[in-house]
């Protein structure tokens, strides 16, 4: 009779098993909230030997905090736990022209601290200052960065960019990564606010949507099944540079479609109608301007037919059946989101239903809180966004 040796369990094996447990247990907590040390020894399936020194060695972290007794069915009333939210902090980065926004929040998304910057210099150098300023003492619950970037992201590289001066690939993610020590996830900014609507917004109750965002540029950000979706190349949603209209000219990093119907170009054309400063938003003086100048009005009907055609191209080849307007499409009045489902109705082969998004710039934050808390979970030594 042969005797079977089991070979032992090696160092790393002993600590990455203790680590997914580790994990297991703080995702359990997150979610229930409060709970007593046999709720979380059932939910995690954990014995109380295993989850003793685990929610011992949490407690000294600052990740469970102990609180009295709660309420008992039967028996002597059993001490509770509850997660600390502030035990996990992430950092959203938002580059965009001439600044960059950060924010420091924690797993609930509410915003600790906050801080504009202006770019006067390098973006990883900014960003490097302007994370450990920001989190000050809390710099040690960091957890990880997530950062928004218009443009196409692969691999953590940047291009396409050129609102914030990224024309060709640069390695963003990869060198704030290796200066801070945490994960860092990098992806395009509308990916982010659809990730955010979806998570927590005008999405979270449907599994596909396209959110549609209107600024300098157009683009657009996709969920399917309940998962933003990049393409083979992270360029999934640039849809700016959608051959829709035979007088757009794309140049410098701008699409054809975006050169001619984006935020900018309707605030030339609002001034070209009211000369003056230009307005904070343009599509909202726009619909008011339009309510009492005919060439004005009929420039509006302009904007939704060319909006239009561009969320029915979509349609026809994703079927998302709930289209969301961000940026300046959001300041539509009621009548023009109205004109706007009708147009899309009248040419699209599916029900596709349109309304605003409604978390505006904090969609960017939830969208960042989801991808850096993810990114930090899975310990993903990553700089694509997290799945």
């Amino acid at each position: 009779m042969t005797d079977v040796v089991t070979p032992p369990t090696s160092p790393v094996s002993r600590e990455r098993s203790k680590e997914i447990k580790r994990l297991s247990v703080i995702s359990t907590a997150r979610q229930v909230r409060l709970l007593s040390r046999a709720e979380l020894t059932e939910l995690t399936g954990l014995s109380p030997a295993t989850l003793t020194p685990l929610v011992r060695d949490l407690i000294a972290e600052g990740y469970l905090i102990e609180r009295g007794p709660g309420a008992s069915r039967a028996g002597r009333p059993r001490a509770m736990l509850e997660f600390n939210p502030r035990a996990e902090l992430v950092a959203a980065v938002s580059l965009e022209p001439s600044r960059i926004s950060c924010e420091i929040a924690d797993s609930d998304g509410a915003v600790v601290a906050h801080r504009a910057v202006r770019l006067t210099g390098d973006i990883v150098d900014t960003i490097c200052r302007s994370v450990p300023e920001l989190a000050g003492d809390g710099l040690p619950a960091l957890r990880g960065v997530a950062i928004a970037a218009p443009g196409v992201i692969s691999g953590g590289a940047v291009r396409l960019a050129p609102s914030v001066g990224l024309i060709e690939g640069r390695p963003i993610g990869e060198s704030v990564q290796r200066a801070l020590g945490v994960p860092v996830v990098v992806d395009n900014d509308v990916n982010l606010m659809a990730a955010g609507e979806h998570a927590a917004g005008a999405g979270m109750d449907v599994a596909d949507l396209l959110l549609l965002h209107v600024a300098d540029g157009i683009g657009a950000g996709l969920v399917l099944d309940g998962q933003v979706r990049r393409g083979a190349r992270g360029a999934a949603g640039e849809v700016g540079f959608l051959p829709l209209d035979p007088a757009g000219r794309g140049h410098d990093g701008i699409g054809p479609f975006e050169a001619r119907w984006s935020e900018n170009a309707i605030a030339e054309r609002v001034v070209a109608l009211a000369p003056g400063r230009r307005p904070d938003s343009p599509v909202r003086a726009l619909v008011a301007l339009a309510a009492t100048d005919p060439r004005a009005a009929g420039y509006l009907d302009e904007v939704l037919h060319a909006w239009s055609r561009l969320i029915v191209s979509c349609v026809c080849v994703i079927d998302p059946g709930r289209v969301l307007l961000s940026g300046a499409a959001a300041d539509l009045d009621d009548a023009a989101v109205d004109r706007l489902q009708g147009l899309v109705t009248a040419a699209v082969p599916s029900t596709t239903e349109v309304r605003r998004a409604v978390l505006g710039d904090r969609a960017v934050l939830h969208g960042a809180v989801s991808y850096a808390l993810s990114a930090a979970a899975a310990g993903l030594p990553t700089l694509l966004p997290a799945p």
